[in-house]
């Protein structure tokens, strides 16, 4: 086990456990987070976990664990780690299930109080515009040809076919489209399991909603970002659904059988890997990087529904129009490249639940239900994090020991005594994702600003929850 006697602080926001704590780990290991939060992350198999991860084939610098880390399948959720591309391994657990699961954010014009009258039929009407739940699909099913072009294309595809606007695919990572996806690398079970998932929103911690901007901290960057102070904005989480899933599970199926071809060990087989440049290794890359468009497309047709919601309740007024701050993924694995002792080095960066960050780029936190959420700007110094912050509060209990202790009806009443409007299919969902079942993301997001990753723009609070169950 690993204790606080066992990690070195480098500064009151960033902790080390040396590479000689462990005979295999080849580089040390990294966690962003205040003293006070260390009991809670020590208390999972998060370090166990990332202290696992540092011992990954090619791996450089560190193996880094974000303030909202938690136990997740191989790394931890919060997890960065960047691998050499020319000697190093590719890891799908290390990407993460829902792959390419992230957030948009869309403004709008209006204020809280024009949008107080219309609150509750808004909410309504996006509930029932946007399907949501395990396994919740759309009524009508694309064929097999349509879901390859959307694996292909991206958000692009769809914006090309009229849902949505130049400016969405502007304002969004790599352009809402990987082009090394390669629909081929795609079983046709995975195919299935998206043909109803476009434009819809999954289940545990994906929500949307309706949210106003309460503080403003740097005021220059909420005017570039068009950010005002009671503006309503609309916040999207969700991913590749069942998709991207099922392309996680193909391929951790056929790796592990194949780390002896390859003579590679790694502590669990979880951690399930293969050279980056093999075969299989750039197959994964490609069927990555085709899940990572599905969720792109995902988003932005939920986007798009979202904006006939907006057009039904408020009317098509200018006034009522919403555009896209950003679209940003958090678990990915893109090429990107870096000063490595002393030399240019290309690396593959596995973010699993940790999102990108880069110079001058929107930072998009979602708190836990109910809770604030935060827009923050990409900083220099985030280049010690491979240009990575934090994706969000990061969950303290398991979602059966929330449900445990609180009840879907008690979390609803107390959203409502703060004025919060809640829609949902299964008091269940709710339970499961009880603020009390997450760490503080006020706190949370501190860290990643004290450090200096990323610089807090604006605070965002909820008015109206939507969520799947």
């Amino acid at each position: 086990m690993v204790s606080l006697k066992d990690l070195k602080r480098i500064s009151n926001w960033l902790w080390e456990i040396p590479q000689n704590f462990r005979s295999d780990m080849r580089v040390p290991a990294r966690i962003y987070a205040l003293e006070d939060m260390l009991a809670d992350i020590l208390s999972d198999r998060s370090i166990p976990q990332l202290i696992n991860g540092t011992t990954l084939p090619g791996i450089v610098r560190y193996a880094i664990a974000m303030p909202d880390c938690h136990e997740g399948y191989s790394v931890p959720i919060g997890f960065v780690g960047a691998i050499r591309t020319l000697d190093g391994v590719i890891s799908p657990g290390s990407c993460g299930f829902d792959i390419n699961c992230g957030m948009k954010l869309l403004k709008s014009t209006l204020t809280e109080a024009e949008i107080k009258p219309y609150l509750e039929n808004l909410a309504t009407e996006i509930q029932k515009q946007v399907p949501a739940g395990l396994g919740q699909g759309r009524p009508v099913k694309l064929n097999l040809k349509e879901i390859d072009k959307i694996l292909e294309g991206g958000a692009p595809a769809l914006v090309k076919q009229g849902y949505g606007e130049k400016e969405d695919i502007e304002n969004c990572e790599a352009n809402g489209r990987l082009d090394w996806a390669d629909v081929s690398a795609i079983s046709v079970h995975a195919k299935d399991r998206g043909r109803d998932q476009v434009g819809t929103l999954g289940s545990g911690n994906h929500f949307l909603e309706l949210q106003r901007v309460q503080e403003i901290y740097d005021e220059k960057t909420a005017n570039d970002f068009g950010l005002f102070k009671n503006q309503v904005v609309v916040m999207i989480h969700t991913g590749s659904r069942g998709l991207g899933h099922q392309v996680c599970t193909d391929y951790l199926k056929i790796m592990i059988p194949l780390m002896p071809k390859y003579g590679i060990k790694v502590p669990d087989k979880e951690f399930a890997c293969v050279p980056f440049n093999s075969q299989e290794g750039q197959r994964y890359f490609r069927a990555m990087a085709a899940s990572a468009n599905y969720a792109w497309a995902n988003r932005q047709l939920i986007a798009y529904y979202i904006r006939k919601a907006w057009q039904n309740i408020l009317g098509a007024s200018a006034g009522s129009r919403l555009t896209a701050l950003y679209d940003v993924a958090h678990n990915i694995i893109k090429k990107e490249q870096y000063v490595i002792d002393g030399k240019e080095t290309e690396v593959a960066v596995h973010r699993k639940g940790a999102t990108r960050a880069f110079v001058g780029q929107p930072v998009l936190i979602p708190g836990s239900m109910g809770t604030a959420s935060y827009v923050l700007v990409g900083q220099k110094k985030g280049e010690e994090a491979f240009y990575s912050a934090n994706h969000g509060a990061g969950r303290t209990m398991s979602r059966h020991e929330a449900m445990r202790r609180v009840s879907g009806q008690e979390v609803i009443k107390t959203l409502k005594s703060k004025g919060i409007i809640v829609k949902c299919w299964s008091e269940r969902g709710i339970a499961e994702e009880a603020p009390m079942a997450y760490k503080n993301v006020d706190e949370v997001v501190a860290v990643i600003e004290n450090a200096g990753l990323s610089k807090k723009v604006v605070r965002l609070v909820p008015l109206a929850v939507i969520k799947g169950e």
